[in-house]
């Protein structure tokens, strides 16, 4: 038997489905891949005159020290999440995982939001969401939504323009609630609150499948989740083209980008169905 019949076999006996994501899920949906320096710069070539990695980049004292270099990278981001169509392998996911009796639910280290836009409805974001945002410093544990806010920025420079969002509450400066590299100040509360409900969620559910997507070494978060998930049956698909190493015994290693695997993996489920 090969392996992709061997995973569609896993999700086909389960009853319900875990999908555990990273930055490469989104890939496919044409996002722009960090991976090292040199993937970053291609994106964002002002970096590489400035000579900041993602990791720089992506620092919180950015806010405090230059604010329209922050919200440059994090306005630029958001406009272009809000513009991305999520690729069909999440529709193929989301298929799969409502035909079984326990559901599907995802966690994922992505802030994009794809997968809310792509219907599913429980995603638990371990680093938050570039769709809702805090204040600066922070004056209180709010965290709101940012669906009216748009930031202009130059993209030569990758500099935020005037005005700068600003907090509901004390009129100071806001950021996205997402958790930078050494941040401090990210209010937690809203994540925090997905982590527990699909922790709920496992303790009613043991005959669960993983799919994990996307999810290198270099921050594995994911990957740690998707395994400790698993643990107790090895039920676990490793989807990753770079990294697909797994330990389970019922582990399965698929060295492959997210979309081609779950387009594969479709053909072994006809119509979608992981019941049949």
């Amino acid at each position: 038997m090969s392996e992709l019949a061997r995973a569609a076999e896993l999700i086909a006996g389960a009853d319900a489905l875990l999908v555990c994501a990273g930055a490469g899920m989104g890939v496919d949906s044409g996002l722009p891949d960090f991976r090292g320096a040199e993937g970053f710069w291609r994106a964002y070539p002002p970096y590489a005159r400035l000579g900041l990695n993602f990791a720089e980049v992506a620092d919180p004292r950015h806010f405090r020290a230059d604010p329209h270099l922050a919200w440059g990278f994090y306005g630029h981001r958001l406009a272009l999440y809000r513009k991305t169509v999520p690729h069909q392998g999440f529709h193929l996911l989301r298929e799969w995982g409502s035909r079984l009796p326990g559901g599907v639910r995802v966690f994922t280290s992505n802030v994009d939001g794809q997968f809310q836009v792509a219907g599913f409805e429980q995603v638990a974001e371990c680093h938050g969401s570039i769709h809702h945002l805090q204040c600066v410093e922070p004056c209180s544990d709010d965290v709101w939504p940012a669906d009216d806010l748009e930031v202009l920025v130059d993209e030569d420079s990758m500099r935020a323009l005037p005005p700068l969002p600003a907090c509901r509450n004390c009129g100071g400066l806001a950021r996205p609630n997402i958790l930078m590299f050494g941040d401090f100040d990210w209010v937690p509360h809203r994540g925090q609150a997905q982590l527990d409900a699909l922790t709920a969620w496992r303790r009613d559910h043991r005959n669960l499948v993983v799919v994990e997507l996307g999810a290198g070494l270099a921050v594995p978060t994911v990957r740690r989740y998707a395994e400790l998930a698993s643990a107790a049956t090895g039920a676990l698909i490793r989807i990753n083209p770079r990294e697909p190493e797994i330990r389970h015994n019922r582990g399965i290693s698929l060295p492959m980008n997210a979309l081609a695997a779950l387009s594969a993996l479709a053909t072994h489920l006809p119509d979608g169905d992981a019941r049949t």
